[in-house]
């Protein structure tokens, strides 16, 4: 999945079991769809905590924040839970939407998905991918520069 490419309308559960679709998440504006590796881990706790403590933010530019990894509805629920998270985990056990966006590793036993997030526009086209494995802020920062620039333009 790149810049430009259309992103595929899909539907999973959340963190409380309720089933969400890209599409009805994308009507109300801008998507950031953002994977990480494994919910209650340091670095995706750290990057989840620093788009949590963004909302005003994100709020501002209208976008939506939604988290995904393939950990189980049960693990997003306490990862929510315990740190207070405002926006839906969406849990893609099987990987399926993480093979669609291109972002499924091969060996899947550590780690099954790679961080990667994604800034979708209302019509499902992505605006912007960022990938870092490694500085987690980076994620949040650079897809709100992105939304800045694409309400500017």
């Amino acid at each position: 999945m790149q810049k430009g490419d259309q992103a595929p309308d899909f539907e999973l559960p959340d963190e409380d079991g309720v089933s969400r679709r890209l599409s009805d998440l994308a009507a109300s504006g801008p998507v950031v769809l953002f994977f990480y590796p494994a919910a209650m881990t340091p670095g995706c706790t750290m990057e989840s905590c620093h788009f949590r403590d963004m909302k005003a933010e994100f709020d501002a530019a209208g976008a939506q924040r939604v988290g995904i990894s393939a950990d189980e509805v049960e693990k997003q629920k306490r990862f929510s839970d315990k740190h207070s998270f405002d926006y839906p985990l969406l849990s893609d056990p099987d990987g399926t939407v993480a093979t669609q966006f291109g972002v499924r590793r091969r060996f899947t036993r550590l780690s099954p998905t790679k961080r990667a997030t994604f800034v979708i526009g209302s019509d499902l086209r992505v605006i912007e991918v960022i990938q870092s494995e490694v500085r987690m802020n980076v994620h949040a920062d650079r897809a709100l520069e992105v939304l800045k620039e694409y309400a500017a333009s």
